[in-house]
């Protein structure tokens, strides 16, 4: 019976705990999944949840929220800055301190949590920037006041754009544990109390949360390339509907895509000047389409389209900005878009109509049998046609077609 009651205490005692894992830039898909995460891990009783991180950093928006959820957390929360040679960089930086524990795992790197915008926007001016500044600096120091972690670094790492190793960080009161896996993690967290609950986690399970298909969707558009790649759909399929209007599939295509790109980019802020040269790429292209320049206004609109996609996520913050192999890659493929496919639909449109009556006016044809007010018969692009003339015309002789009655044509003797 002793040793069954020991064996029971032990399975008591073993309890679990939540894993998630966050790669990448911090935005609202990442917001909605710590909130998610936090509550289900309380609502399984799970001893604390472990939030693996490896981030250059994000938005301070979704980094303030996921900070107030910490706060409000009904478990303990855990960060640990993992695998070895990963970083928490920028918004990364409030997220480590904001947990109730801090870890690390050897040779990863915390710090540089210098905001670029508190809203995702490029600052106006000195003023503007200074004021950013000191929003962040204080939002960090009262996350470090809470936590008791070190204050100067923390201030440092929003001002002077400071980083710092694990081994450091331990050393200078910025975290509180290095661990080298999650086990190990686990063994170091074992008997530690928070707001009177003491954790057993050394021989915990580890149980992962993973994300719902709508998170991971939204996780999967809110990235700069899916967006862009958005706006190009949005452009060809409206564009490709105009110029061959009754395709139906480019308009549906291109309204779809648009309608999700405006409510993305609701959430991740676009520069506007991005958007105005990308607008005014698209106008110049057309134009040069009418009105011929010899390539001028197509030059220009490259370049325009170019610079508006270079700057079209800038002052987002880091992990939100295009690489230059798809900026150049989606620049070519919209320059050849609008140069052999829109300007040939359009050139189409506005062309001499090529078939049906107006095709056969003025064409000459020979006559195969005699042609006068009651009929006769002539043959043109290989097909033989009734045919009547108000002058008699001879077997072989060349006729003008003038009309077309029904499927009877109306011609007179060449020349005559």
């Amino acid at each position: 019976m002793l040793v069954l009651g020991l064996l029971l205490g032990g399975a008591a005692r073993a309890g679990q705990v939540g894993l998630i894992k966050i790669d990448g830039a911090i935005g609202p898909a990442t917001a909605t999944y710590v909130n998610r995460a936090l509550e289900a891990a309380a609502d399984q009783g799970d001893e604390c949840l472990i939030i693996r991180l490896d981030t250059p950093g994000g938005l301070l928006d979704s980094t303030k929220q996921i900070v107030e959820d910490f706060y409000a957390a009904r478990i303990p929360v855990v960060v640990y800055v993992s695998p070895e040679g990963a970083f928490a960089g920028s918004a990364g930086v409030f997220i480590t301190l904001a947990a109730d524990v801090a870890a690390m795992a050897p040779n990863s790197c915390l710090g540089a949590a210098h905001p670029v915008d508190i809203n995702g926007s490029e600052p106006s001016d000195d003023v503007m920037k200074k004021k950013i500044e000191n929003i962040a600096a204080s939002f960090m120091e009262n996350i470090a006041n809470k936590r008791h972690r070190n204050v100067t670094w923390a201030r440092s790492a929003v001002l002077d754009s400071q980083a710092i190793t694990a081994e450091q960080a331990l050393a200078t009161n910025v975290i509180d544990v290095i661990a080298t896996n999650v086990p190990d993690l686990l063994r170091r967290l074992d008997g530690r109390t928070f707001n009177g609950r003491t954790l057993n986690t050394a021989a915990a399970s580890v149980v992962e949360i993973p994300r719902t298909p709508g998170e991971q969707a939204f996780q999967l558009l809110w990235h700069p390339e899916v967006m862009m790649l958005l706006m190009l759909v949005a452009i060809y399929g409206l564009i490709g509907e105009m110029s061959s209007p009754g395709a139906i599939l480019p308009g549906v295509a291109g309204a779809i895509a648009l309608v999700v790109l405006l409510y993305m980019s609701a959430i991740l802020p676009l520069n506007l000047t991005g958007a105005a040269l990308i607008g005014l790429a698209v106008a110049l292209f057309i134009i040069d389409i009418f009105a011929p320049t010899h390539g001028i206004l197509t030059g220009g609109g490259i370049l325009a389209f170019f610079l508006g996609l270079l700057v079209l996520f800038k002052g987002t913050g880091p992990g939100f900005q295009l690489p230059l192999g798809w900026i150049v890659s989606a620049t070519g493929v919209t320059a050849l878009f609008f140069i052999f496919v829109v300007a040939k639909a359009i050139r189409a449109q506005f062309a001499p109509v090529g078939t049906g009556r107006e095709e056969m006016m003025g064409k000459t044809a020979r006559a195969i049998s005699g042609i006068d007010s009651a009929g006769g018969k002539v043959f043109i692009e290989g097909e033989t046609w009734n045919a009547v003339s108000a002058t008699r015309v001879e077997p072989g002789q060349t006729v003008e077609i003038t009309g077309l009655t029904g499927l009877t044509l109306q011609v007179k003797p060449a020349g005559g």
